[in-house]
Order: C-alpha cells, then structure tokens, then sequence
C-alpha cells in the first residue's frame, strides 16, 4: 500500500490544457425541409469535428430571413457577454435562400452585407445545387423544370434529400458551382441563372477548402467595373460634344467672314 502511494506521488502532474472555442456556424434558411436536411446531412457526412453548426429552419422570405439572422446573431453576442463565454459567439452566419419570384431579394442581400452576414443564393432554386451533385449544370431554366430534372435523377420523397445519393457527387458540384459563379463574375452577371453560393457555406463547414471571396466583394468590384465602363462612355460622349460643338462654331464663325 505505502508502495502504492509513493508511485501515485511520483506520477507527473496533469498540465492544464486551455480549451479554444469551437468555431460556431449559424446556418438560416428559407425553408423547413429540403436545406435543413441537405446541411444537417453534410455536417454527419463531413465529420469536422471543430466547427460547430447551428440551423434556424422556415425563417421566411429573404428579406425577414436576413433580419431573423441578423437577430440570432446579435442574441448569441449578448449572451456571450453576459456570461462571458466566447463559446456563444458565431463567427459566420450564413442566409441560404432561394431567387425563386421573392421580393425585395436586393434589399436582402444589401441588408446582409451591412450587417456582415453572408449569404448562399440558389438562382432559381436550392435543387440546382443538388442536381449539381449528379450532373453539369443543365443552363438558365425556371425552377420548376430544375426541380423535375432533379426528380428523374433522384426519386424520392417531396422535399427530401437522399444525401447517400448526392454525397459521392460532392466534390463535382463543388466544381461545377464555383465554375458557374466565376463564369457569371466574368461576363458582369453574379447570381444570374444558374448559379448557387451553397458551395461556399459547405466550405466553411468543411473547413479543409478556401471557399472563395465572399459575394459581398464580387459585387463591389462589379460594381466598380460598371461605373467604371460609365464614366469612360460618359467621358467619351462629352469629348464628341465638345468637338461637335467646336466644329459648329467653327463653321458659324467662316459663315460669317465670308457674309462680311
């Protein structure tokens, strides 16, 4: 027995290990059913096991979406400060919604940027992203034949998601999301039909991929390049006026030397 003791006080003590919070995720979506199974659904796929997410489902159209996440988010920091646990925090918050014929989606995402919150557009639909999983991008189309391509290739029940179906496709559509968004980028038309910024919140559940620079700045520097482009043609028109003007007055001004 006294041997025993005397080897416990020689073990080493433990040294104290300082826990880091995990990154917190806030995901809100528009619907109730298809987006919260497909990311709850990624989050068991993936297994990342240093993020942590969190999922507000049925948060409305883009517009209340946006403010119901700006709300979540707001609430977790005072919690965070009043308890003083930087646990509560979210460091991301993502809106996942679709173009579909909603109002007010500019106002939406404008609201989101001021608040610094990110968001994952479908245009037309969140299905285009899933399809994304099973084949190349099927061109501009309304949502409802995307939803029918998407119902060939995928039966199932209405709204739900065969995740062990789309999971081998992942890192296709991955690809082939961020290779519609860049093409869209590259002619001046960021969200247009098909595109889908889903890619980029499954990158920072994933944690193991860049996802790219966020919406908010690609649309500031098309923004830029669009005034850009109107200044220059504004310069050029008011270059041709002042020379049309100049060569009219020269014209008056030899009419009338040769009247005198």
């Amino acid at each position: 027995m006294a041997t025993q003791r005397r080897n416990q006080k020689r073990r080493p003590a433990r040294s104290a290990s300082i826990i880091e919070p995990k990154p917190r995720i806030l995901v809100v979506c528009e619907g109730q059913v298809t987006e919260v199974e497909y990311v709850q659904s990624f989050c068991d796929w993936c297994k990342n096991p240093l993020v942590h997410v969190s999922i507000v489902n049925a948060a409305g159209v883009p517009l209340t979406l946006v403010k119901r996440a700006r709300q979540e988010r707001d609430n977790a920091e005072e919690q965070a400060k009043s308890q003083a646990d930087e646990f509560l925090r979210y460091e991301r918050v993502f809106c996942v919604f679709d173009i579909d014929d909603h109002p007010h989606v500019p106002e939406a995402k404008q609201l989101a940027r001021d608040n610094g919150l990110e968001v994952a557009i479908s245009n037309p639909c969140f299905d285009l992203w899933l399809l994304l999983h099973l084949r190349e991008s099927p061109g501009m189309l309304h949502r409802h034949a995307v939803q029918s391509l998407l119902a060939q290739l995928m039966p199932a029940k209405r709204k739900h998601v065969d995740f062990e179906k789309l999971s081998p496709g992942y890192e296709a559509a991955f690809a082939r999301a961020e290779r519609l968004d860049a093409d869209a980028v590259a002619v001046g038309e960021h969200g247009r039909n098909p595109t889908t910024g889903v890619y980029r919140l499954t990158a920072a559940i994933k944690g193991t991929r860049q996802s790219g620079p966020a919406p908010w700045k690609m649309e500031q520097e098309e923004d830029s390049r669009r005034k850009a482009r109107a200044a220059e043609q504004a310069a050029w028109t008011q270059a041709e006026r002042e020379q049309t003007s100049d060569l009219e007055g020269g014209r008056r001004t030899e009419h009338e030397e040769l009247a005198d």
